[in-house]
């Protein structure tokens, strides 16, 4: 009985993934002008984006506009001024967190969460040394409003990335998992289009960098870029700073196998949702831990950098980062790139 539920429960899930690759829509095109990074979505269905350092763009965060139109956010000056914002999220609260990262003599990382519906400054957290060192990168980001939590990944150098865990009431940092093997880069090639991506010449080897939080959170899931498999760890755990690094790193599971990945979301029903980077695809990984290909189209999703859910359909941001001058340093002009989406397996819920 048992493997026909399972079987069942499959052919579901095959049929509605068969049906979903009809329903890729763009929302918007966008050129080398406006690169996206990683998008949010407010309860009240606001959109916002960060536009990607990596192919030279003078924005930071954007709001995108109902009416075609786009306007810098938030209208606030910041000392000093933002330098590079990736991580962007909107959580069930209205709270848009974003990731800054400033780099030199001394670098800084700040948290910043901007309330949405009130327009003011909800709280901004200084990340400095020694929870950061001179490579590092605030890269993403999941909220964790059950637990007062924010939990980032920070891609720092190829042997150093971790996971950074401030508490939203105090500000207090904690830098764990440092040098996990769930968090550093693994010794793969990654291939898109069928060249490997370089940096300054040579194979680039990412750290953790997908990160998102479950529906009832209750479990984080995180990954290395430069890596084929996902991981989770339970939020409790994270939570618990009486755990000793070798204590948290044995509670940490290996939970899936991946493709090399940048992005990652989750749905109501469990399903991660894994920006397939060699693909040009979006992919799945159902709750059985199986790997399908839900969405592929080799200029829509080239280089899928972040998803955010918005309930009956999930957002998707792509921007052919390895033709950029970071990689390759090909950095072509003509070039288009997208804000998408996709209706999801299961209802995806607002704040990842």
């Amino acid at each position: 009985m048992k493997r026909w539920c399972l079987l069942l429960l499959a052919i579901f899930v095959a049929s509605r993934a068969a049906a979903a690759k009809n329903e890729l829509k763009i929302v918007r095109q966008l050129d080398v002008n406006m690169p996206p990074a990683n998008i949010a979505v407010t309860p009240d269905n606001r959109l916002f984006m960060s536009s990607h350092l990596g192919w030279g763009s003078p924005y930071r965060v954007l709001e995108v506009l109902p009416n075609g139109d786009y306007q810098p956010y938030p209208a606030h000056e910041f000392s000093p001024a933002l330098g590079g914002v990736l991580g962007i999220v909107a959580d069930r609260e209205g709270v848009l967190w974003f990731l800054d990262s400033i780099w030199g003599d001394k670098p800084l990382g700040r948290v910043v969460g901007w309330d949405t519906q009130r327009n003011e400054l909800f709280r901004i957290f200084h990340v400095a040394y020694p929870f950061i060192n001179n490579e590092f990168i605030l890269n993403d980001l999941a909220v964790d409003r059950t637990h007062g939590s924010i939990y980032i990944s920070e891609t720092a150098g190829r042997h150093t990335s971790a996971i950074l865990v401030i508490d939203i009431d105090t500000g207090a940092i904690r830098r764990v998992l440092q040098g996990s093997q769930a968090a550093v880069a693994e010794e793969r090639d990654l291939r898109v289009d069928g060249e490997i991506v370089k940096s300054s010449g040579i194979p680039v080897r990412v750290g953790v960098n997908p990160i998102t939080i479950d529906e009832a959170e209750q479990w984080l899931y995180f990954a290395p870029m430069s890596s084929n498999s996902i991981y989770r760890v339970k939020t409790s755990h994270l939570a618990d700073a009486s755990l000793s690094a070798i204590e948290l790193e044995k509670r940490v599971e290996r939970y899936a196998a991946k493709p090399m990945s940048d992005g990652i979301t989750i749905d109501s029903a469990n399903n991660l949702y894994i920006s397939d980077l060699e693909a040009n695809a979006i992919g799945v990984i159902t709750p059985d831990r199986q790997y399908q290909l839900l969405h592929q189209d080799n200029n829509l999703l080239s280089w899928i950098e972040g998803f955010a859910n918005a309930g009956d359909y999930i957002y998707v941001s792509s921007n052919k980062l390895h033709q950029s001058p970071v990689f390759n340093n090909t950095g072509e002009s003509n070039l288009d790139f997208f804000l998408l989406k996709f209706k999801p397996l299961a209802a995806a819920p607002q704040g990842r």
